[in-house]
């Protein structure tokens, strides 16, 4: 894989990691090109792992000799490196390691958050996420030689199309109206509520009046009614239940199911 092929299939997970994490896109694109040889080295190809993260991941582990620096000198030493299913894991545990630092010091990478990519860099390293002791420089040269300083600068435009936009615009439109309903259900509720408590009487002859229009036919109490029926005969909203229509035990049932016939005891 070549360096712009590694770029061009990072930008998308540094992108989208920085959105959430606060972690400049240009640290985790040059960490992951030097960590995994720019997606070439096998423990990126065995266990998709772009950053050297050891211990246990999503796939399980990888043992893998690796170089790493005591007292100055770089030593080949065999370790657990995490296995992952793919780039997108990898990014992903990466910025939880900087953003939750390990067990005994919890802030330990928490200068990196929110920074400039090459500040992030420094700040990395001084917090001894590697010990090649040349690692900020090594990772600065990478940002620079590629300016990837410019997908920390993404403008909103460029991160969301037209159709995406008039998506968006449409969606809030629909929204908007969504709540100028749900205002007037709830104040047409509360007043229908206070009317029934008060002129049960006024609803009983609109829905008889209602019944006459439609030109329904007097039918028998439905079972389906029944329910409806009896809790306003409760409310005394009803004292003749039997010989009404069709459309009058549907509204009955209707402000029953949205709790509107009650008792005169919860008034």
């Amino acid at each position: 894989m070549s360096d712009s092929e590694f770029i061009s299939r990072m930008v998308s997970f540094a992108v989208a990691d920085m959105q959430r994490s606060h972690i400049a896109a240009s640290l985790t694109i040059a960490q992951a090109a030097l960590e995994s040889g720019w997606g070439n080295s096998s423990l990126t190809l065995k266990a998709n792992n772009l950053f050297g993260i050891k211990g246990s991941g999503p796939a399980g582990s990888l043992s893998i000799r690796t170089t790493e620096y005591r007292n100055g000198q770089a030593v080949q030493v065999s370790a657990l490196f995490r296995a992952y299913n793919n780039w997108g894991e990898s990014v992903a545990d990466h910025s939880a390691l900087i953003a939750q630092g390990v067990s005994w010091n919890r802030a330990l990478y928490s200068k990196v958050i929110g920074v400039d990519g090459k500040s992030a860099a420094r700040e990395i390293a001084a917090a001894g996420y590697a010990t090649d002791p040349n690692y900020a420089s090594k990772l600065i040269q990478i940002m620079d030689a590629y300016n990837l300083y410019q997908y920390d600068e993404l403008k909103e435009d460029e991160e969301m199309s037209a159709e995406d936009k008039q998506r968006l615009a449409s969606l809030e439109t629909e929204l908007q109206e969504m709540r100028v309903l749900l205002a007037g259900l709830t104040v047409s509720r509360d007043t229908l509520k206070t009317g029934v408590l008060e002129q049960g009487q006024v609803i009983k002859g609109v829905t008889e009046r209602l019944a006459v229009i439609e030109g329904r036919a007097v039918v028998s109490i439905p079972a389906w009614a029944e329910p409806a029926v009896q809790a306003a005969v409760a409310a005394g909203l009803l004292d003749t239940p039997t010989g009404g229509s069709y459309d009058f035990y549907r509204i009955l049932t209707v402000l029953n199911r949205a709790g509107l016939l009650v008792t005169r005891k919860e008034v």
